[in-house]
């Protein structure tokens, strides 16, 4: 079986915070949606759960942090430098923030950074695959 990730995330919206998703290119998996969760497929090993504030407090008692804070900072890598730009412009259209971190651009590494609707954070980025292909040797 291949190994998964599931990323649970509270949501104030869960409708919105489906669109929001969807528009940045994940897709709804219905088999494990419903009026309180929705599970949003980024590729076979990663999906991402939309939480109510409801349903998340059936996981754990502790507070649900503002959008002020940040705990952690969410990761994908994008296959084109200008995916990383389409993302991260998409994100800020449909209500996120964009570059809540300055930009990184290392010629061989790019990336930037937004937060959805409820503050969480994600960066993508671009690696050069030929950059890094003699280092693997």
């Amino acid at each position: 079986m291949t190994k998964m990730i599931f990323i649970n995330l509270p949501v104030k919206d869960l409708t919105a915070s489906m669109k929001f998703y969807q528009a940045l290119g994940f897709e709804n998996n219905p088999q494990f949606t419903d009026d309180t969760a929705a599970c949003m497929v980024w590729s076979e090993a990663i999906h991402v759960m939309l939480l109510t504030h409801d349903k998340w407090r059936h996981f754990t008692q502790r507070p649900i942090p503002d959008s002020t804070h940040s705990e952690v900072m969410l990761a994908l890598s994008l296959d084109h430098k200008e995916k990383v730009d389409l993302m991260t412009n998409t994100a800020a259209e449909c209500g996120g923030v964009a570059d809540i971190n300055a930009p990184q651009d290392h010629g061989v590494m790019y990336g930037r950074a937004f937060t959805d609707l409820d503050g969480h954070v994600w960066e993508v980025m671009w690696m050069d695959p030929a950059a890094f292909a003699s280092e693997a040797k």
